[in-house]
């Protein structure tokens, strides 16, 4: 029997490094787990409809869909995309690793997926890890082809890099890497170890991002809404970007939507800029699909006001978009929504995920969809 302990994923799945911030996040943020938003009416005078960011990260699609999944809106198959549009989003985030060991994030298949969304009507979100696999705050590689490069190289080839990005895909939104807490492109651009060193590599990619796509907005990503954010944006506060990014996950970045609403009005205020949930996610089940071991599994690791039932993941959503509406927020988007179990019921190198999609374990869509409404 697979067991839903929530445990370290295996290397080559490497999903617990791309989303772990570590304990010092959650450790400071205030845990008040009986706040509770359970209406259905969400406060949108803040930001116009016509603005207001409700975003979906569908990175493993070209993967899943191409292992034969088939995705369902109530009893009919729909195309994904497709389903997501209906419901009310606007905007698709993708995530671009530079030289992976397969094709999937790599430039072709992002290319090809960014195409797809704009056909469909929405604004396409890149999310550019500046590595060959996953980006985190634990973990920064630089890409293989930039090992051994003097400092002015290296910075020239992200320069380079970024501008074949804007010439292949043109993305709307453009994030600066992935969770750069301690920022990205170790060692040279390791913010505690290298603040020089990042602020210079940064800068050369927001400013080639500025010269050849004006139009495109610039993001900056940091995971959890402790004092750490405070901390990084302060330190990025002279950088030319336009968006802040947060990531919040209530099993490490605690379970208090407040503290999530406070952080967003508090570094709006102190920035002048745009606040996002660039990642969020919340289970519909604690049950499982797949024998591959899911990250959220015990009741321990959901805030208790939002219980892992399809309406508690409802709820959970509603509650997240009211904190960034209230708080003075852009918008919000969703992470691992089509990351179903997509290699078979017996797969133990399946889906981690496939409790916290927004496809259930029949591949229908799932109520949370309605937090996308206008």
């Amino acid at each position: 029997m697979k067991k839903i302990f929530s445990i370290l994923i295996p290397a080559c799945m490497a999903l617990a490094m791309f989303i772990s911030c570590g304990g010092d996040d959650s450790a400071t943020d205030p845990v008040a787990t009986d706040d509770v938003v359970t209406d259905d009416v969400v406060n949108d005078d803040v930001i116009p409809e016509d603005t207001f960011i409700r975003a979906v990260d569908m990175s493993f699609l070209p993967e899943t869909e191409g292992a034969g999944t088939v995705y369902y809106n109530g009893s009919t198959a729909q195309d994904a995309l497709a389903t997501l549009k209906d419901a009310g989003v606007n905007t698709i985030r993708i995530r671009l690793w530079k030289d992976p060991a397969t094709a999937h994030s790599g430039m072709a298949e992002v290319k090809a997926l960014a195409q797809k969304v704009k056909a469909a009507g929405m604004k396409v979100w890149l999310t550019v890890h500046y590595s060959d696999t996953w980006a985190d705050p634990a973990n920064q590689i630089k890409p293989q082809a930039w090992e051994g490069l003097a400092f002015a190289q290296l910075k020239a080839a992200a320069v380079t890099y970024t501008q074949q990005i804007l010439t292949e895909v043109n993305p709307d939104i453009i994030q600066i890497g992935n969770e750069t807490n301690s920022g990205f492109i170790y060692p040279e651009g390791n913010l505690v170890d290298n603040e020089a060193g990042f602020l210079e590599l940064v800068n050369a990619v927001s400013a080639t991002i500025r010269e050849q796509s004006p139009q495109a907005k610039i993001m900056l990503h940091y995971a959890g809404i402790a004092e750490g954010a405070d901390w990084f944006f302060n330190k990025t506060a002279n950088v030319d970007f336009d968006y802040i990014g947060l990531s919040y996950y209530p099993i490490w970045h605690g379970k208090s939507i407040p503290a999530l609403q406070n952080k967003i009005a508090a570094l709006k205020a102190a920035h002048n800029k745009e606040v996002i949930v660039a990642e969020t996610s919340y289970p519909f089940t604690l049950g499982w699909e797949d024998w591959t071991n899911n990250v959220v599994g015990l009741d321990s690791q959901i805030i208790p006001a939002y219980p892992a039932t399809p309406q508690g993941q409802k709820d959970f959503l509603l509650a997240v978009r009211n904190a960034v509406e209230v708080g003075g927020g852009l918008g919000f988007c969703y992470w691992g929504a089509e990351w179903v179990a997509f290699r078979g019921s017996e797969a133990t190198n399946g889906s981690t995920w496939e409790n916290q999609a927004l496809w259930d374990f029949d591949n229908k869509a799932v109520p949370a969809l309605e937090a996308f409404n206008f």
